[in-house]
Order: structure tokens, then sequence, then C-alpha cells
């Protein structure tokens, strides 16, 4: 019997409460050899078009596997459950945008498998967790597949010029990729013009900049100092590209 693929877990649940540890019980509960390692609960709290912008990120050096991708102030409305496969990993979510923007994708198909019992506010632990367990494991998951033009969100653009996340620092990623931008760009955010600068070590003093951060996206922060707070950062600030 071939060992399961790894499972990784991307949420906004926190860590408070019972939600991160249910959502691990119902993917072993599947298969008890499950290996699954938790990227991050604490992605923009119910804001996939922010979110959609970090997953892929996050996810770039993963080794292949299953992404459990959870950010669904949407459960039980009238959105889609998604499997999104591409060449290395397969995303298990929400059809919100938060998996339209993964790159590459090969295949898609909305989840018509449901559970006997099924909450109507925590499909993460009663859908998706089971599904992402049984594809980790080989197992055939009941779906319609769907073009991936016609997933939530693939109409919205590559880049996001917006704060996508905020640091435990006070650091602010954005949802532009580093690699679009050379050193002379600069960002505009009201009358403040923020420049770049290669690493903290040779950033002025209390002088915001921008720099490559080790996810690849475009981050705002402030030598020794909180930029979300020195600036007034938020999730979803906006910023123009100069």
């Amino acid at each position: 019997m071939h060992s399961p693929l790894p499972v990784y877990l991307f949420t906004d649940f926190g860590w408070a409460g019972p939600y991160v540890g249910q959502l691990c019980v119902a993917l072993q509960r599947v298969d008890a050899r499950l290996s699954v390692t938790h990227l991050m609960h604490d992605a923009p709290a119910m804001r996939p078009d922010l979110a959609a912008y970090l997953l892929p990120a996050v996810c770039a050096r993963l080794p292949q596997g299953l992404v459990l991708a959870v950010v669904d102030p949407g459960v039980g409305g009238d959105r889609e459950a998604l499997i999104v496969e591409t060449p290395r990993l397969t995303y298990v979510g929400p059809d919100n945008g938060l998996l339209a923007k993964v790159g590459d994708i090969r295949a898609a198909s909305r989840i018509t498998w449901r559970p006997q019992a099924l909450s109507a506010s925590f499909h993460g632990r009663d859908i998706f967790a089971p599904v992402a367990a049984r594809l980790a494991c080989g197992e055939d998951v009941a779906g319609e597949p769907i073009p991936a033009d016609a997933l939530v969100g693939a109409d919205w653009p590559v880049d996001l010029a917006r704060v996508v996340y905020i640091d435990g620092y006070g650091n602010a990623m954005t949802g532009v990729r580093a690699d679009r931008l050379s050193p002379e760009r600069v960002l505009v955010l009201g009358r403040r013009v923020i420049r770049f600068a290669e690493t903290f070590c040779r950033a002025e003093d209390d002088t915001p900049f921008w720099y490559r951060n080790s996810q690849g996206l475009v981050e705002i922060a402030i030598k020794g100092g909180s930029a979300a707070r020195r600036i007034d950062l938020a999730l979803g600030t906006s910023f123009l590209i100069d």
C-alpha cells in the first residue's frame, strides 16, 4: 500500500477554538497515516479576494501533495466546492475566488460528494477535509468537471496592488509578485513614495521601503518598526505602482 500524499492546511480559522483540531481529526479519520502540515491559520479572515493572492505564494515551495484551503465566508450558501489540479499540487476548497490564482490549472471540478451528516457552517470539516484526505490516499471523489475560466475569480487581475497580509512585525505583504517589479519602481500611498531596499540592513532607519520577501511577493516594511502602525496599513489598503 502506498503512503498517502501530505496534506497542507491554509485557513483563516486562527488557533483559538475547536476548528483546526476538528479539521485534522476529519483528515486522519480517513487515514491515520496522513501527514498534515499547518501552513497558516491566519489567512485574511473572510477575505478570499485577498487570500487568493497569498495562497500561491505560500505554496510555491511545497512538495507534491494536497492543499486544503478554507477562507469561506459564504459557507452554507450557494457557492460550490472545488477540486483544482496543478502539476504538483491539488487544491480543495470553496469556489469563491480563493483557488483562482494558484496558476497552471490542469483540471478543475465541482465536488458533488456529500457526507451523511453535514453542518451548514463547517464545510471545511465535513466536505473539504474528507475529500482532501481521500484524494491524498489515491481515491476518486465524485465531481463534475468545469473549465478553469469558470472558477469564481478567474477574471481577477494577475497581481493585486493591495495589502493581503500583515505579519506579527507589522510588515505588509501585497498581492504583487516581486519578480514583476524592478528596483527602480516605487509604490505610492497617497502622498508617500516608497522606494526599494534589498533587505532590512540596507534600508534607512525609520523610512518605509519595499522589498522582495521570502514568499516572492512585494512587501512593505520599516526597519526596526511596524509599517502597519507607522503608515496606517490594513488588509485591503491599495497603492499605486510608478
